[in-house]
């Protein structure tokens, strides 16, 4: 107990000198002037406007085409395609063996600039029209709040109190090696691919977090189908994954205030008032909520009211996450967090939230994310050398540190190498958070894309690094018996 504490404090103290440090110098590092001479206006050709005859034939076909272009014609269409292309990529990555995530993270890049857009050009911009993007994100955002939501409510509280002490020490490491290690990183990527007149603060912070988030989601699926989920391995991985989706989503919380601020001390009133707002919700907000529900949670059906009033507190808590500027998917997390726990009560809420946020809004999500992935400014070798180093860092930081920090809790190799495989995993909280950076303007076209590409590609390994250590672990057993 004693030697894992002091290893936590070493960890912390780690972290903070080497954070200072490397903060310190890169503050020296010049800013890029925002060229303002380059911001110009293009204007786009309104062809609708085309005259065409008044005739049976040529009206009704014009009347169709003007039809067509209409937003709302537009967005069913793009969502139609969006679900579709979802459905089928992820049945292809599940025939793999893979997680349906993979095949929708695919789809969006399908669908994006990268693949269609390079194949299809005309095609992609009349389905894909800028003016017609901003509707797309609201609906994701949207979508990712409700999901953020349900995350919440599976967040079982008594199961990380159970595992505490060696989940805290593993977590702790699996967040801080790879976060100093991306920040250690950024100071070698901030004068090529930092965008003009972002700070180095700001950009080393998303850097890190991008690189040490772990995707409970999907960890959790992964566990599940694999039968792992009452395995030591399995059960320690879960509570270690929520633990880091709880301090991920803190950290991230304090970066956006940071990043928004441009320094730490500017951010204090933000964090201040984010610490505040957690404290309320969890001490004032929760114990009520658990009050006025206790009569209707005994029930089999917790009734519309309970319902409406669940909703109503996922919208008020993202609201006021947002008028604080810590973004509103964080708000919805804590909704989530301080529902009851009760298990009928949950069933009841994922059943009507989860069908239209997992199979309309969240392809939907990653289809605008795969839209804004370019792939095609990966131009050089500098690029591709650069996203090598992402990779690197990501999945050595992540991995490594989550397996050395499993093997001092007392785990064995196998299963603190299989914990290490399953920690790097990412897909959709990672792409979450490169959304919000690039939404900051904090991470340029050609970050963005590397990251997207770091995300599918450790979220990729998960399934393939796993089996590879049960072969060689079976392969090690045959050999001792012979």
């Amino acid at each position: 107990m004693k030697r894992l504490l002091f290893l936590n404090l070493l960890v912390i103290a780690v972290l903070i000198s080497g954070l200072y440090l490397v903060i310190k110098k890169g503050d020296a590092l010049p800013v890029k002037p925002v060229d303002t001479q380059t911001q110009t206006l293009l204007a786009a050709k309104d062809i609708s406007k085309v005259a065409v005859p008044i005739t049976g034939m040529s009206q009704a076909i014009g009347q169709f085409a003007e039809n067509a272009k209409h937003p709302l014609s537009l967005l069913l269409l793009q969502i139609l395609l969006i679900i579709v292309a979802s459905r089928i990529f992820s049945l292809l990555l599940m025939l793999l063996g893979q997680q349906s995530v993979i095949g929708e993270i695919l789809a969006g890049i399908f669908l994006g600039p990268s693949v269609m857009g390079l194949l299809f050009p005309d095609f992609f911009h009349f389905i894909f029209p800028a003016n017609s993007l901003g509707t797309l994100q609201f609906l994701s955002q949207i979508g990712l709040a409700f999901f953020m939501f349900i995350i919440g409510m599976e967040l079982d509280l008594s199961i990380i109190r159970s595992k505490a002490r060696d989940a805290l020490f593993v977590s702790n490491v699996s967040i801080a090696i790879p976060f100093l290690m991306g920040v250690i990183l950024a100071y070698y990527l901030y004068g090529s691919y930092a965008p003009a007149g972002v700070g180095f603060l700001g950009f080393c912070l998303f850097i890190g977090i991008s690189v040490s988030i772990t995707a409970f989601p999907v960890l959790a699926r992964i566990l599940q189908e694999r039968n792992m989920t009452k395995t030591a391995v399995g059960s320690l991985a879960i509570v270690c994954a929520a633990t880091d989706d709880v301090s991920a989503w803190c950290i991230l919380a304090a970066v956006i205030a940071i990043a928004k601020a441009g320094a730490i001390a500017s951010a204090l009133f933000t964090i201040i008032l984010a610490m505040l707002f957690v404290t309320v919700m969890l001490l004032i907000v929760k114990p009520f909520l658990a009050k006025i529900f206790s009569k209707q949670l005994s029930k089999e059906d917790p009734g519309k009211l309970i319902v409406a009033f669940s909703f109503l507190t996922l919208l008020c808590s993202a609201y006021i996450a947002e008028l604080i500027g810590i973004h509103a998917l964080f708000g919805s997390f804590l909704a989530g967090v301080i529902m009851p726990q009760n298990i009928n009560f949950k069933e009841k809420i994922t059943e009507k939230l989860e069908d239209v946020s997992v199979l309309v809004l969240l392809p939907i999500f990653f289809a605008f994310t795969g839209l804004r992935t370019q792939i095609g400014l990966l131009n050089d070798s500098h690029a591709w050398t650069a996203f090598g180093f992402i990779l690197l860092v990501a999945v050595g930081g992540k991995f490594g540190g989550s397996t050395i920090a499993s093997k001092f809790t007392g785990q064995t190799w196998k299963n603190s190498i299989m914990l290490g495989a399953l920690m790097n995993t990412r897909g959709l909280m990672e792409l979450i958070v490169l959304n919000i950076g690039y939404d900051l303007g904090i991470l340029s076209p050609q970050i963005f894309a590397m990251m997207v590409l770091m995300a599918l590609a450790t979220t990729l390994m998960t399934g393939p690094s796993l089996n590879l250590i049960n072969w060689i672990s079976r392969k090690r057993e045959v050999a001792r018996t012979q």
